[in-house]
């Protein structure tokens, strides 16, 4: 005779949170932010609504936690780096590649400033800039403007790749874009940037611009003149 839990397509071992949020990810990154209900995530572990409930309670609680499973280890992992401004690189860019890689993060991040996710990250890198030398306010105002630069960056740039299906079309777009700008009256910094488009690199352009703003923190710290 077949034993109830032998018939039973669901799991009896412990559901962790850890696995929650798996799944929730998982889900995240193939159907997106409609796709992501708790029935979803029952069916995909294969257990009841009242093993979901008992450490998750709603959707949103599922996207917060889905948003720190992926945002926690880079911080972690860039706290482990000696060297704080190869840290902060460190961080900013595993930040750009979880946002690509998962575009709904960055629409998560934006949406509370108090969430786990984006704590961890204004932790980490005020952890890392007070390494670096930075203090008071100084720190404040350095850590505000890093953490937008890169939130935002990320999330412009994971967007833009969204609207292109693959590298012919981007270039394309590039192309299209680039030759827009040309036509455009802006200034030495319009024309300069689109004559770099057609060969842009998302990532290197991010990086360049935290490599920037680490020049700043150092030049601030050191209390070299300004020109």
């Amino acid at each position: 005779m077949t034993s109830s839990a032998q018939s039973s397509p669901r799991r009896r071992d412990a559901l962790s949170r850890q696995r929650i949020v798996e799944a929730a990810i998982q889900i995240l990154d193939a159907e997106g932010e409609g796709g992501l209900t708790v029935r979803a995530v029952t069916a995909h572990l294969s257990t009841g609504r009242g093993a979901i409930y008992h450490h998750v309670t709603n959707k949103d609680e599922l996207l917060t936690a889905a948003a720190g499973g992926v945002i926690s280890p880079l911080t972690a992992a860039a706290a482990g780096v000696d060297d704080a401004a190869r840290a902060i690189r460190a961080l900013a860019s595993g930040i750009f590649d979880a946002i690509d890689a998962h575009p709904w993060v960055g629409t998560q991040l934006s949406r509370d400033p108090f969430q786990p996710a984006v704590l961890h990250i204004w932790t980490g890198v005020g952890m890392l800039l007070h390494r670096l030398g930075a203090r008071g306010t100084a720190l404040a105002d350095a850590g505000s403007a890093l953490v937008n630069y890169v939130l935002g960056a990320a999330a412009q740039y994971a967007a833009g790749a969204r609207r292109v299906s693959d590298d012919a079309a981007r270039r394309d777009f590039l192309e299209a874009l680039a030759a827009r700008w040309a036509q455009h009256d802006g200034g030495a910094l319009v024309q300069e940037s689109a004559s770099l488009l057609r060969d842009h690199d998302d990532r290197a352009q991010f990086l360049a611009g935290v490599d920037i703003f680490l020049a700043g923190v150092r030049h601030r710290e050191r209390g070299t003149p300004d020109d």
